[in-house]
């Protein structure tokens, strides 16, 4: 139900309404070139700073507040406190509007990402306290399946003041700033079924003889030196670094590529999205069941393997076929190799570990620098190039090099004794 609530902020804030609506407001002024703080960027080079920067806070909090969460057992606090904080920032929304300063509503964008990713790190640690080893793939492929569902349900609500808001006597555009206060109050207001659900951390304080400031940082470099005595952890994660890098840039920018380079309005780009969700459902269901089958690395080597090839094709891509045809693709292996990639890491873990939102810290930190590196290299060669369509290249380049990895993992994998992957801690 936390997936369910919070995925609304990936569908109408990422995938949708927000990028086509900034688009659309900002296109017609200055060719698109957008004034912020004083400073002026292309339109769709400034949303994907901002969104990078955001996940550079996230970067620098998360070590320190999962230190505080685990000194004082307040996992549970923090979750709800970074899902407050991004609700509240896509309500916030609601007052972007053309003509008028952007400073304050992309503040709200940085703070609802903020809120987003920070929240995942504490859920994201409760897997391992909430279900076995035999459960953790099917129980991460279905905390995405609900949330691809309730993203879709979110959107459907969204399209009633856009597609009728003549009904309603106000203009599409307001329409679409209406979505952002829904999106608020839905994340939230769904929030509430695991914060009474879940269960409270346990106070640590034994653990820690330091600043709690610090301490999260001294903990992430314990956990590296962990990771360093257990090589296939080390490669997963080695791997997992280059192949989020396109994943998790692709999912951020492309409604951007589509509403900038395709022209894409929202009419026609949510139905081509709301497919995509409900063929990622179809997709981390198919994952599950194949890595029951063939393992979750040979899955992961597929599923890469297919994002590789289309994160190519891109590049070709001019008409609004052939991005629905690349779209379609994307969908099917969009929620498998999150869920999986998440639950192999959960697998790699040694038993019975006293800390896991340390662990999971890093899994996260990892996978936000990933981001960070993905939005930085989009933007700054779309802004070099003035070509979304090179950034696409540039994410491939990634896209290979954790195929790469994958494999050299598999290989290693089938020479490693069973008993050397679980290694104390």
């Amino acid at each position: 139900m936390f997936d369910w609530a919070n995925q609304s902020y990936n569908m109408v804030i990422i995938s949708t309404i927000f990028p086509a609506y900034f688009v659309g407001i900002t296109a017609l002024h200055n060719k698109g070139v957008v004034t912020f703080f004083g400073h002026q960027y292309a339109n769709t080079v400034l949303s994907t700073y901002v969104l990078a920067f955001s996940y550079l806070i996230v970067v620098v909090l998360l070590p320190i507040l999962t230190s505080i969460a685990d000194y004082r057992g307040a996992k549970k606090s923090y979750l709800q406190l970074f899902t407050w904080m991004g609700s509240l920032a896509c309500a916030g929304l609601f007052l972007m509007k053309e003509g008028q300063p952007f400073e304050f509503p992309l503040i709200c964008y940085a703070l609802a990402s903020v809120g987003y990713c920070g929240g995942f790190v504490f859920y994201n640690s409760y897997l391992p306290q909430i279900a076995t080893v035999d459960q953790q793939d099917a129980v991460s492929a279905k905390g995405f399946i609900y949330g691809f569902v309730g993203s879709v349900v979110v959107q459907l609500i969204c399209l009633v003041p856009i597609q009728f808001h003549d009904n309603f006597g106000i203009t599409e555009d307001y329409g679409a700033r209406i979505s952002f206060l829904i999106v608020g109050a839905w994340w939230i207001g769904f929030a509430v079924i695991p914060f009474l659900k879940l269960p409270k951390g346990v106070p640590n304080a034994g653990s820690h003889n330091y600043n709690v400031f610090t301490g999260g940082f001294k903990e992430l470099a314990k956990v590296f030196k962990k990771v360093k005595q257990m090589p296939l952890l080390k490669r997963f994660l080695g791997a997992f670094f280059f192949y989020s890098v396109g994943v998790q840039t692709i999912m951020l920018v492309a409604a951007n590529f589509a509403a900038k380079e395709l022209h894409m309005k929202d009419d026609s780009l949510i139905p081509i999205i709301l497919v995509i969700q409900l063929l990622a459902v179809v997709g981390a269901l198919v994952t599950s069941k194949s890595s029951e089958k063939y393992g979750n690395v040979k899955t992961l080597i597929g599923l890469v393997a297919i994002w590789t090839v289309i994160c190519c094709c891109v590049y070709f891509v001019t008409t609004v076929k052939q991005f629905y045809f690349a779209a379609v693709v994307v969908g099917l292996v969009m929620g498998g190799v999150q869920s999986l990639s998440r639950s192999t890491y959960s697998k790699y873990l040694p038993p019975n570990i006293p800390d896991t939102a340390s662990f999971f810290s890093f899994y996260d930190v990892t996978e936000k620098i990933s981001i960070v590196v993905g939005l930085f290299a989009f933007a700054f060669v779309e802004a070099q190039t003035h070509e979304m369509r090179n950034s696409a290249l540039t994410l491939d380049c990634f896209f290979a090099t954790g195929l790469f990895l994958l494999i050299i993992l598999l290989l290693a994998e089938k020479r490693t004794p069973k008993a050397d992957i679980e290694v104390p801690v």
